[in-house]
């Protein structure tokens, strides 16, 4: 049965949502957003033909408020809907409300979902289909540790948490419960073993109304933090041509066992001996699909929207040409816990971008993408996941496409919240990763400390800050211009200027000579400097005989320095600094803008060092605020329910030696 499709509306936000505009625009498709308040200004908003606004903040309120999206298809004349990934993708209730009103479904059939959306449901389909899977562990049953619990709904390592023994089984559970609940709306949880420094590898595949079942060559995720990929890349360095065959064959009998039509991965855990454990099967798109588009030089969306109309895919897919690595760009802080971050995005640049899905048919080039749900002026919020952007990169071999993508990162103007920049480019470049040998541990224990840029980059930085600071100061003194020359080239006195950076605080001395701007070397200041060249927005510096350029950009309160040693973030010193609010000693202040979900403790209990005092809820994960020392929680001073802002002080705890 043929369908024609003429306008789309995307069930979803961000980077996806421009994703999906761009595939329906190629196709000739017209495309319908839908926002939250906190969205209203967003791109993938000002991209569409047409844009429906969802009443509220909350992904409960908006993204995952399916009579509200069902109506705003129908308000602006959509005929068909595309889910994305993540909110309703996998909500087998949504495939049946967008087909009961009349619209075209880009998904698989609602049977599909229901079973497989399901973890514990698809293992048993899995299993049925001859592929080996892990046990599922009920609570009361589990003697062995350590254990992984796990939502049987969504992904995105929301809802799972390592149980390392018997006491922290139940706290682990109910967190999982929360947190799965409020990102899919499905509180099932479940538990199976933790299978040690495993790959977690998976294969795409697509799959058409004529019979027609593509496996395309696996992805590895295995870099991963607190269970959400940071790090994709198709091939695999640990998969041969026989494993490969294996993991292929097990996804399209998967594949087939549902009956499943459309985009969808099969994931699996491979350990070191070869051997691997089918783990869920994803009922949508993945946010790593770019890398299997640039190898199989593939539109996956456009093939989504071709299979939703009826039509046929040709009987093998395109051969595989090159290797492909994705780095996804969190606004966070590593070096913080993984603290998100919020804000507005002042510049996101990264040079060299295309926006071709892949090599040219038949062989291997180079290339960079770049997938963003932010631009310059965008607000990141705490209602929603922290990912900002997916950089691509792809060569004709692995070390080339690690090499490419993590000097783009270097030199990519990202100014704005905090991000995870530093560390992608850190384990790009990681002899393990490099090696082929990162599992999913390889971010345990990882020195996120020395992430920061050297102090003698950072002095650099605060150098070219402060003289691009001169020049611009000098500029704009509009009377300093029309005095005399003789005046103008008088010698002035050192001028200090200190700023707060990534290792503390940093001091600057510098004077107007005869000939311009010149360092004032001194203890706190950096070694032998020459200014080359200095302007407003740029400084030309020479330091042990080599020359380096340092792009200034100011917001205020910030002064982003970029050159070849990467961004460095600086926030002026002022001279005569205002009067700072002073927070008690002992408080417990609000990390991120967030939700109280659960109080831990009560005001009048003692507690330890690191012990949760309560729980909040930001960007769809939730995150415990501890006791800084032992001592007595003289006061709790939020409620569950709450909505609080960065720096809110939430309870106090007197130490026990006041």
């Amino acid at each position: 049965m043929t369908t024609v499709i003429t306008r789309v509306l995307a069930a979803n936000r961000g980077e996806i949502a421009r994703r999906i505009f761009r595939a329906c625009r190629q196709c000739g498709i017209g495309c319908v957003a839908v926002f939250s308040d906190p969205d209203a200004g967003a791109p993938h908003v000002a991209e569409a033909d047409a844009a429906v606004r969802l009443p509220g903040s909350s992904a409960a309120e908006t993204y995952l408020n399916a009579p509200a999206i069902v109506a705003a298809a129908a308000a602006a004349g959509a005929d068909a809907v595309h889910p994305g990934y993540g909110f309703l993708a996998e909500d087998a209730a949504f495939a049946r409300a967008v087909q009961g009103a009349g619209l075209t479904w880009i998904g698989p059939p609602a049977d599909a979902i229901e079973a497989m959306g399901s973890k514990i449901t698809s293992k048993k389909l899995a299993a049925g289909a001859g592929v080996p899977v892990l046990p599922e562990l009920a609570p009361g049953e589990i003697t062995d540790y350590p254990v992984l619990v796990k939502a049987s709904a969504g992904g995105g390592g929301r809802g799972m948490r390592v149980v390392r023994g018997p006491g922290e089984l139940q706290a682990a559970l109910e967190s999982a419960r929360r947190e799965a609940q409020a990102a899919f709306g499905d509180g099932t949880v479940f538990c199976e073993p933790l299978l040690p420094r495993a790959r977690h590898v998976e294969v795409q595949v697509l799959a058409d109304a004529h019979g027609t079942i593509w496996a395309l060559t696996e992805r590895d995720c295995s870099v991963q933090r607190r269970y959400q990929k940071v790090i994709e890349e198709t091939p695999s360095p640990v998969v041969d041509p026989p494993l490969r065959e294996r993991l292929m064959a097990a996804a399209q009998a998967v594949t087939a066992a549902v009956g499943y039509l459309g985009a969808g991965t099969a994931e699996f855990l491979v350990s070191g001996d070869g051997r691997f454990f089918f783990l869920e099967f994803n009922t949508r798109l993945q946010v790593e699909h770019p890398v299997t588009e640039c190898v199989h030089h593939l539109d996956l969306v456009a093939l989504q929207l071709d299979i939703a109309q009826g039509a046929a895919l040709p009987p093998r897919p395109p051969a595989p040409a090159g290797h492909a690595i994705e780095a996804r760009l969190y606004a966070e802080d590593p070096a913080d816990g993984y603290r998100p971050a919020t804000g507005r995005v002042r510049a996101l640049d990264v040079p060299d971008v295309v926006t071709r899905f892949g090599p040219p048919a038949g062989g291997a080039a180079y290339g960079l993408r770049l997938d963003s749900g932010v631009e310059a002026g965008s607000e990141v919020s705490p209602h929603y996941d922290p990912m900002l952007a997916k950089l691509i990169a792809w060569a004709p071999g692995r070390p080339a496409a690690a090499r490419l993508l993590a000097a783009a990162l270097d030199r990519a103007r990202i100014h704005g919240p905090a991000t995870n920049r530093a560390l992608l480019a850190s384990v790009l470049r990681h002899p393990a990763f490099l090696a082929g040998q990162a599992d999913t541990s390889l971010l345990d224990g990882y020195d996120l400390a020395g992430l920061a840029p050297p102090q003698d980059t950072v002095r650099l930085a605060a150098t070219a800050a402060a003289l691009a600071g001169a020049a611009a100061n000098r500029s704009a003194a509009r009377a300093a211009a029309g005095l005399p020359a003789a005046w103008r080239n008088v010698v002035s006195q050192p001028q200090h200027v200190a700023y707060d950076g990534p290792r503390g605080r940093v001091e600057v001395a510098y004077a107007w000579r005869r000939d311009g701007l010149a360092v004032a070397p001194g203890e706190a200041g950096p070694g032998a400097v020459t200014v080359v060249a200095v302007a407003p927005d740029h400084a030309l510096l020479e330091s042990a005989g080599v020359r380096y350029r340092f792009d200034v950009t100011g917001y205020g309160d910030v002064v982003w320095v970029d050159s070849a040693f990467g961004s460095v973030a600086l926030a002026p010193v002022p001279r005569l600094p205002e009067p700072a609010a002073s927070v008690q000693p002992g408080s417990l202040v609000a990390p991120m803008p967030g939700n109280v979900v659960r109080i831990e403790a009560a005001a009048g209990q003692r507690v330890s060092a690191g012990q949760a005092v309560l729980v909040l809820e930001a960007m769809k994960m939730e995150h415990l605020v501890v006791a800084p020392a032992d001592g007595l929680l003289a006061e709790v001073l939020v409620t569950q329910g709450d909505q609080v802002e960065a720096g809110h002080v939430l309870a106090t705890v007197t130490r026990e030696d006041q």
